[in-house]
């Protein structure tokens, strides 16, 4: 199961939609292989929904629910931090997980765009110049392949941009709030990370892993691993699954 309602955090974080990211990396990770598996990029537009972080695990927590346990959960960026939150507080439902980009750590401080969404006023301000057009340029120049930009930068609108002001606001210390429950897990963890992430550095995957006892892996790009790097990750998750057994 894969958890990515999000893509980059200078873009398309977490707001309630599937996005390329989830599109693309669930059919690499889903290739036919000698232990074929059901993969799922999942969706979580609906009506009412509050968009805050704790609304956001409690929707995974759902669907990990319907998709029937246990699970091998894969997340990353704001999907990583559910993830992470998920398994800390149901680890039954979960058989082996696998993230990155995107910590639960109280000595993260919080990129400048997302201190600025988290800012009354500002953040309103700011997604007023977020357009289709503007995301989509903007995406590729940081280094995401061009048809990926598009297809994130088609779902912009109000109800997004509102969702990514909400999810922030209410995540402005999500790693005091969250860490200690994360260092408890013990469900067996892989974390990916990219070794020239300029979002989240490297030394954050380092700290995960750690904290967890996880296997950590240094991916040779930058943030979007699962767009940058789909066939390695898809073949490293699955030796990682084989390692865990049936």
């Amino acid at each position: 199961m894969l958890a990515t309602p999000s893509c980059p955090p200078s873009s398309s974080t977490a707001f309630p939609t599937r996005t390329a990211c989830g599109r693309r990396f669930a059919p690499a990770s889903g290739a036919p292989t000698s232990s074929p598996r059901r993969c799922r990029a999942s969706d979580a537009r609906a009506a009412g929904f509050d968009a805050t972080k704790e609304a956001y695990v409690d929707w995974l927590v759902r669907e990990i629910e319907r998709a029937g346990a246990p699970v091998d959960l894969v997340g990353h960026d704001w999907g990583a931090i559910l993830v992470q939150r998920a398994v800390s507080l149901r680890p039954d439902l979960v058989r082996t997980w696998a993230c990155g980009s995107g910590p639960i750590d109280a000595g993260y401080v919080w990129h400048d765009l997302a201190q600025q969404w988290q800012t009354p006023g500002v953040g309103e301000q700011v997604m007023e110049a977020i357009t289709p057009e503007a995301m989509a340029e903007a995406l590729a120049a940081a280094g995401v392949p061009a048809e990926a930009a598009r297809e994130t930068a088609r779902h912009v609108d109000a109800a997004m941009k509102d969702c990514i002001l909400r999810l922030y606001r209410s995540a402005v210390r999500v790693g005091a709030e969250w860490q200690p429950d994360l260092e408890r897990v013990t469900r067996p963890a892989l974390i990916l990370w990219g070794r020239n992430d300029p979002y989240v550095t490297p030394r954050f995957g380092e700290r995960l892993a750690a904290r967890v006892r996880g296997e950590l892996l240094m991916l040779e790009c930058g943030h979007w691993w699962p767009l940058e790097r789909p066939a390695e990750v898809a073949a490293v998750l699955e030796r990682f699954w084989a390692r865990q057994g049936t």
